[in-house]
């Protein structure tokens, strides 16, 4: 009965959250492709030279640990190493640290995998530069357009960012993987959300990720004079917003399932004076689902809502897709797999969809693929407070090793 050392675990974890940590707010800032994230990428090189696995970092500033001389497909196990800004110290790494003591755990018993485990500490996942830089170069679905327009919010361009750390920036795209050489793709990760902890249970076996798509919303109106403009005859259209707002729940409702969200995340207000009916709003809204039908439906819903509610303020209703990911689903074979692994541990599960995106999703479409979620304290993620038991730990890795285990008993 082989299995991790959590010891071992939690110093690592440990370790690498002191790259980018601050005593301030006691959050971790460490973004892709920023000096403090090399330097935590290079500690996690000599892990991996430690630990006897061949070690290379590609041009997309993914770490890669390969350990085992095979040249059968491998057995992937990869997460991120960056950060969002004010993070904690599970998110991503949980993954990667895991995948590198599943490593050492084989080494220790003098297992030699007829199937090489792979372990990978993808690049920007966080979405710096607007996507997820590492899986999508490993992935092949990262494009030269992309890769040369990309900016972060300060301004900053992904290719002059990549230059900074000494990458090359055209490296990047020689950075994709041959779906022949992975024999299957796995992830651990937080919940980042509070059901596991609301149903007590140890861990989750996630069934896809929900579809995401992104637009930004313009309402124009007419700025006029706060006291002088009688309430019936102003074009407000910050009232057009939270009419809208008061909408959402009624079109999830009547167009969406259990798993449907719509978020208005950020709201801009013009001209922004106290005392100055805003002429215009600007809004994100955010639509996510596990079914493209039902995405397709929230939209529709969506549009119609914002038109009759410009209509009935005297606004002008437009919008921008930003962007519109499909919905991506596991492998059956992986989420029985796991599942019948943790009925034979007794361990008490949830078969459960992810809401947020996770570097796995990527390689749906490519490989057999499955992600293994464990309790996030109170459902916090991205802030300092961010925890998980380490019990919650322990137990997922170890799934974890009995699923690469299992995997190795299977024939390509």
């Amino acid at each position: 009965m082989l299995k991790v050392n959590i010891e071992r675990i939690e110093s690592d974890l440990y370790a690498l959250s002191k790259f980018g940590f601050n005593t301030n707010d006691k959050g971790i800032y460490r973004q892709g492709l920023t000096e403090i994230d090399m330097q935590a990428r290079r500690w996690l090189m000599d892990k991996y030279n430690e630990a006897g696995m061949d070690v290379h970092m590609d041009g997309a500033g993914n770490v890669c640990g390969r350990y085992g001389s095979s040249t059968e497909p491998a057995i992937t196990i990869a997460s991120h190493l960056d950060s969002v800004p004010a993070g904690g110290m599970f998110d991503g790494t949980l993954g990667v640290i895991s995948g590198l003591e599943i490593v050492r755990t084989l080494a220790e018993n003098q297992i030699e995998p007829k199937y090489p485990i792979e372990v990978i500490a993808t690049s920007e996942e966080e979405g710096r530069f607007g996507g997820m830089l590492g899986a999508q170069a490993l992935s092949g679905q990262l494009t030269l357009e992309w890769l040369e327009s990309a900016q972060d919010p300060n301004g900053e361009r992904l290719v002059d960012a990549l230059k900074k750390v000494g990458l090359e920036p055209q490296e990047a795209l020689h950075a994709r993987r041959d779906p022949k050489t992975i024999k299957a793709f796995l992830e651990l990760h937080i919940e980042q959300g509070p059901v596991l902890e609301a149903q007590n249970k140890e861990v989750g076996i996630v069934t896809g990720i929900s579809g995401v798509f992104k637009w930004l919303v313009k309402l124009i109106g007419k700025a006029d004079h706060a006291g002088t403009a009688p309430m019936d005859m102003r074009s407000d259209a910050f009232m057009g917003v939270a009419d809208f707002a008061h909408e959402i729940s009624r079109i999830i409702d009547e167009e969406g399932s259990d798993s449907s969200r719509l978020t208005i995340g950020r709201v801009e207000l013009k001209p922004g004076y106290a005392h100055t009916i805003p002429g215009e709003a600007y809004f994100t809204l955010v639509g996510r689902d596990l079914d493209p039908h039902v995405m397709e439906q929230l939209a529709t819903s969506c549009r119609k809502v914002l038109s009759a509610i410009a209509r009935k303020h005297n606004l002008m209703f437009e919008y921008e897709q930003m962007s519109w990911l499909e919905p991506k689903k596991f492998n059956n074979q992986i989420i029985n797999l796991v599942e019948s692994i943790a009925k034979k541990e007794k361990l008490d599960y949830l078969i459960m969809p992810s809401g947020a995106g996770h570097d796995c999703q990527f390689f749906t479409d490519l490989v057999p693929t499955g992600l293994i979620f464990i309790p996030s304290v109170g459902g916090i993620s991205h802030a300092p407070d961010e925890w998980s038991h380490w019990d919650d730990v322990e137990t997922g890795s170890n799934l974890l090793l009995k699923t690469v285990l299992e995997l190795e008993n299977v024939e390509s």
